[in-house]
């Protein structure tokens, strides 16, 4: 399994590039953590957890991907790169309260990136100019 980073991850200076590096292949509906879930929840919810949540919204000045111009306005979730198991969390693996494994997502983005549609993807807007449309001026 390829290990993805942030380091990495900044190389690419397009949304679409960053979502194809990050992009997993999982299936809508496939459990991750099933009856377990609750050891993620707390994980989530522990003080360590928040404070390096906070870090990284800052470090991505709450931008989508850390990509300036999408910024997220609604939930900001922060997105494991490399995919985390209950052991990870069992153990307290410190790869997964470690800042070069993490970035800034909107849902839909996150929901993108695990089960691969690209609809659900964060679009610009369109830049007018004068007469763009109309086209015979």
């Amino acid at each position: 399994m390829r290990i993805r980073t942030y380091s990495e991850l900044k190389r690419l200076k397009t949304f679409e590039e960053r979502y194809r590096y990050l992009k997993l292949t999982g299936i809508v509906g496939t459990s991750t953590f099933g009856f377990d879930r609750y050891l993620n929840q707390i994980m989530y919810r522990s003080k360590r957890w928040l404070r390096l949540r906070d870090d990284i919204i800052l470090r991505d000045q709450a931008c989508d991907l850390g990509i300036e111009d999408y910024d997220l306005y609604d939930r900001i979730i922060i997105h494991h790169m490399n995919p985390i198991t209950i052991e990870d969390i069992e153990l307290e693996n410190d790869d997964i309260f470690d800042s070069k494994f993490l970035i800034c997502t909107s849902l839909n983005t996150h929901n993108a990136i695990h089960f691969g549609d690209e609809s659900l993807l964060p679009q610009l807007p369109i830049v007018r100019r004068k007469n763009d449309t109309c086209p015979w001026r």
